[in-house]
C-alpha cells in the first residue's frame, strides 16, 4: 500500500464566526463558503475553506457550535503557502497575533506560528 497523507478534514472552532471568517479570508486570501445545516444541527454553523475533490491538501471548515469554545486546543493546523512571510505580513492587520515569526526549518522549508482572532494557534508553511 502506498503511503499517503492521512489528514482528510480539519475543523477550527470559533466563538465569533463572522470575525473568524474575515480574519482567515484576509490572511489567506481565500473565500469561505457557508453550508446550510440540517435542522437537527441548529446549534452548529460551518464555513468551508475552498477545496477540490481530488486536489492537494485537506478540506476543512470554521465551526461555531454550542458547548465548544475556541482557543486552548492542542491541535495545530498548518496552511500551505508559496512564502509564509506574505501571510505573516497580513496577520496583525487582520486582528491576529504573531507567535513565532518566519523561521527556517532546514530542508523542510519555513514556518510561521500565529494566533487567530478566536485564540486558536495555527501555522503557515512554505518551502522558501
Amino acid at each position: 500500500m502506498k503511503a499517503k497523507n492521512p489528514v482528510v478534514w480539519f475543523e477550527i472552532y470559533v466563538d465569533d464566526l463572522n470575525r473568524a471568517k474575515k480574519f482567515y479570508e484576509a490572511v489567506l486570501k481565500v473565500e469561505l463558503s457557508e453550508m446550510p445545516m440540517p435542522e437537527s444541527e441548529e446549534a452548529m454553523q460551518m464555513l468551508f475553506f475552498p477545496m477540490e475533490e481530488k486536489g492537494e491538501g485537506a478540506a476543512g471548515a470554521l465551526v461555531k457550535m454550542d458547548g465548544f469554545q475556541a482557543g486552548g486546543n492542542s491541535t495545530l493546523i498548518y496552511f500551505g503557502s508559496e512564502d509564509c512571510s506574505i501571510e505573516e505580513a497580513r496577520i496583525e492587520a487582520a486582528g491576529g497575533k504573531i507567535i513565532q515569526s518566519k523561521q527556517f526549518i532546514g530542508e523542510y522549508g519555513s514556518i510561521v506560528l500565529a494566533q487567530d482572532t478566536e485564540g486558536n494557534m495555527f501555522g503557515i508553511h512554505s518551502q522558501s
